[in-house]
């Protein structure tokens, strides 16, 4: 089982292990992913008695912040707002930690709590037969559990766009999960595809290695001050909804955005019709938080450019009839669920891998089955589906255990 240890507790059991197949039963539930998702429902589980086993197809938790990041991510939002469930970050941290110090924050997070994954776990296929669940790992081992808990959340694998002559392209292609520094590319000529928060970011960084970026916007986007007179641009909108409907809290997320960032269709980044919020909760498109792009765009540090029409074996043409040379492109394209690939029978999930059922009760289906982290709500939205999908599992399991406990008298 490579370097992975079965954890010594009295509800596993591990059978047949002569077979081809090697069975692990779990009283339990199972969760698959050990990003924050997974480690905040294995926590809120924990504070009510309830063991659980978190099988992680890398070797080490939140493998996505540790090795599919830059090396200069910071969070966007406030740690406030990017705590996990009852453990506060270290008083010492900044208002806005460094990827290092979130990671440091996990780990800190899983030993608090006890909680020992099972590394190189790659989960194949999961289907719900004769009452349980059953779980298929490249690692030739099967776990059984009453209950599933899929927390890989809306993130786990890159969207690789489908552009015309990419195939072609004779320079360095990566995707932002990959990209580590802009000293990597200095003096090169990048294209970078893509205008979200990993987009801008990249190209701001690149900025710093004496690199103009050519930066493809090919959709509208909204981008909003990542600060407000010194306070949370999103912590402003959390306190608003609170008192005001989400498209009155969207025009005044507009109207700051007009008076500090100032017109953006100038930059080429025209704003869609929907305000970013209800955007966010309709299709999932998340708003750029400005770091300090928007400034070098507008002293053309940083080209915006229109959507590519083709890549060229030495460069890349555009819609506006454009053409440029390239030695490298990075494509800042997002990244997608993974659950249709190996949950059979996902009837609960759309073809992209999200739950059909509509906020805010997204986080369970039937037969056992829950979803920590695919509410399209950060950090702060998983922690919210971690307590639910905790306590509605504690529920079932002192139900179960008073029932045993009757039966033996």
């Amino acid at each position: 089982m490579d370097s992975c240890k079965l954890p010594q507790d009295e509800h596993v059991q591990e059978e047949d292990l002569n077979t081809q197949c090697k069975h692990v039963h779990f009283n339990g539930p199972i969760i698959v992913g050990a990003g924050p998702s997974g480690l905040a429902a294995a926590a809120c589980l924990s504070e009510h008695g309830v063991p659980s086993l978190i099988l992680e197809r890398c070797n080490c938790i939140a493998s996505l912040w540790q090795h599919r990041t830059y090396d200069g991510l910071k969070l966007h939002l406030p740690k406030d707002f990017c705590e996990l469930p009852f453990l506060k970050f270290p008083e010492d941290y900044p208002k806005y930690p460094t990827k290092h110090q979130f990671v440091a924050y996990m780990e800190s997070y899983a030993a608090h709590f006890s909680i020992r994954p099972l590394f190189n776990q790659f989960v194949i296929a999961a289907r719900f037969n004769d009452g349980l669940w059953r779980l298929r790992t490249a690692a030739d081992y099967e776990y059984v559990s009453p209950w599933l808990i899929i927390a890989t959340g809306e993130n786990a694998e890159p969207v690789m766009p489908d552009i015309v002559g990419l195939d072609k392209f004779g320079g360095k292609i990566v995707h932002t999960s990959s990209f580590k520094s802009g000293s990597d590319y200095q003096n090169e000529r990048v294209l970078v595809v893509g205008c979200g928060n990993s987009g801008m970011e990249v190209s701001l960084d690149l900025c710093g290695h004496n690199v103009i970026p050519r930066m493809v916007v090919r959709d509208t986007v909204h981008v909003l001050p990542k600060e407000v007179l010194g306070l949370s641009t999103f912590g402003i909108a959390t306190v608003l909804l609170k008192w005001f409907p989400l498209k009155l809290v969207d025009k005044f997320l507009l109207f700051a955005a007009s008076l500090t960032l100032g017109n953006t269709d100038d930059l080429g980044l025209r704003r869609p019709k929907t305000g970013p919020l209800e955007l966010k909760n309709v299709a999932g498109k998340t708003p750029v938080l400005d770091t300090g792009a928007l400034s070098q765009i507008r002293a053309g540090k940083i080209k915006v450019m229109e959507g590519v029409k083709e890549v060229t074996k030495n460069g890349a043409k555009f819609v506006d009839g454009q053409e440029e040379e390239f030695d490298s492109i990075i494509l800042a394209t997002g990244y997608k669920s993974n659950v249709t690939s190996w949950l059979k029978s996902a009837e609960f999930f759309t073809k992209e891998g999200m739950p059909k059922v509509p906020f805010p009760s997204g986080w369970r289906g039937d037969n056992g089955l829950y979803t920590v982290g695919f509410i399209r709500g950060g950090i702060l939205g998983t922690s919210c589906d971690a307590i639910k999908v905790a306590q509605d599992i504690a529920h079932q399991w002192r139900a179960i255990k008073k029932q045993q406990a009757q039966t033996c008298l």
